[in-house]
């Protein structure tokens, strides 16, 4: 046993020196290779310089001829027209990828078609709203829900499109407003003349739920009252008055406050019921800084410089290869 200790310590030894040695040779590559790196840029310096500036100018042209903005409306379909809704939103993209100008100007009513890159529609994820006063839809989500992730099952097609609000949104290459988009747009995807006759009928009977229910809530006030006075009789009078659930007194009460909630919804819906595609708002000219939008004039020196570095290297590599062959 004796003999062997040694024999490790030795072997420790000279792999510790071999990795001192590897060490010190891979720190000697890199200060060899940085000083090469450092007296290349140093030697065509000019040159570096002349790029940087071609490449700094060059984005900045390109950035200031090609821009690019985000443009939102929030929406939401009444009367059972989210379907239709999308379907006219992919005809519009369609329209748009075939460069289709004159359907653009002429249909929809699009002043500048060819300022219009992209448009989509998404629906705006509202569980809560959903599910809000609605049992059949709750349990809807449970269902689909059994059989795979909850989440999947709020962004499915046939969950999101039944959400209240949904957001179009285009890219355009110059500035909008509300006149040159957002009402052509508006007003053509209102065109339908069977949702226009549906809005008509849906509105007028809104309204005529409105006053029903008006005159509901005043007859149970009237019913309320007169049971109100016929309580401060019975005191006056000093004598003593049962009254059971037979009265259904509660049952009225619990009425008039349902009644009174819906009336507030009503009224609210009332508001947004003069349109199939009602408007909610609309946020236009977003400057577009994903990608590579606005960053050329940055991208484009680093990328000339690459150039000239990659061509260099290979005329170095080329002229080493061709005298090993001569």
């Amino acid at each position: 046993m004796s003999t062997k200790v040694p024999q490790n310590t030795t072997d420790q030894e000279i792999d510790i020196f071999d990795i001192s040695k590897s060490i010190t040779s891979f720190i000697e590559k890199t200060n060899v290779f940085i000083f090469r790196v450092i007296h290349f840029f140093v030697r065509n310096w000019i040159l570096v310089l002349i790029l940087i500036g071609l490449g700094f100018g060059l984005g900045l042209y390109l950035d200031a001829s090609k821009k690019s903005y985000n443009n939102q409306i929030i929406v939401t379909p009444n009367f059972g027209s989210v379907d239709y809704l999308y379907s006219k939103i992919d005809l519009i993209q369609a329209k748009i990828i075939s460069g289709d100008t004159v359907f653009l100007k002429n249909v929809v009513g699009i002043a500048h078609p060819q300022a219009i890159k992209k448009i989509e529609i998404k629906p705006i994820s509202d569980a809560f709203k959903f599910v809000e006063d609605k049992e059949q839809n709750f349990e809807l989500i449970k269902l689909m829900a059994d059989d795979g992730d909850i989440n999947k099952v709020l962004v499915d097609n046939v969950t999101s499109k039944n959400y209240t609000l949904h957001t179009i949104s285009f890219v355009s290459n110059e500035l909008t407003d509300e006149n040159k988009f957002v009402e052509p747009l508006l007003k053509y995807l209102n065109s339908s003349e069977y949702f226009n006759a549906v809005q008509k009928i849906g509105f007028k009977n809104l309204e005529q739920l409105i006053a029903q229910n008006d005159t509901i809530i005043s007859q149970i006030d009237h019913v309320l009252n007169g049971f109100t006075n016929s309580v401060k009789n019975t005191s006056k009078n000093d004598k003593l008055v049962y009254y059971n659930e037979n009265t259904q007194l509660n049952d009225i009460i619990k009425t008039k406050q349902y009644l009174v909630t819906e009336q507030g919804k009503n009224r609210l819906k009332l508001v947004g019921f003069d349109r199939t595609i009602k408007e909610i708002s609309s946020t236009l000219n977003i400057k577009n800084t994903q990608s590579l939008n606005g960053k050329l004039k940055f991208i484009l020196p680093i990328l000339f410089i690459l150039m000239f570095v990659f061509i260099y290297l290979f005329k170095g590599f080329y002229r080493k290869q061709s005298q090993k062959n001569l």
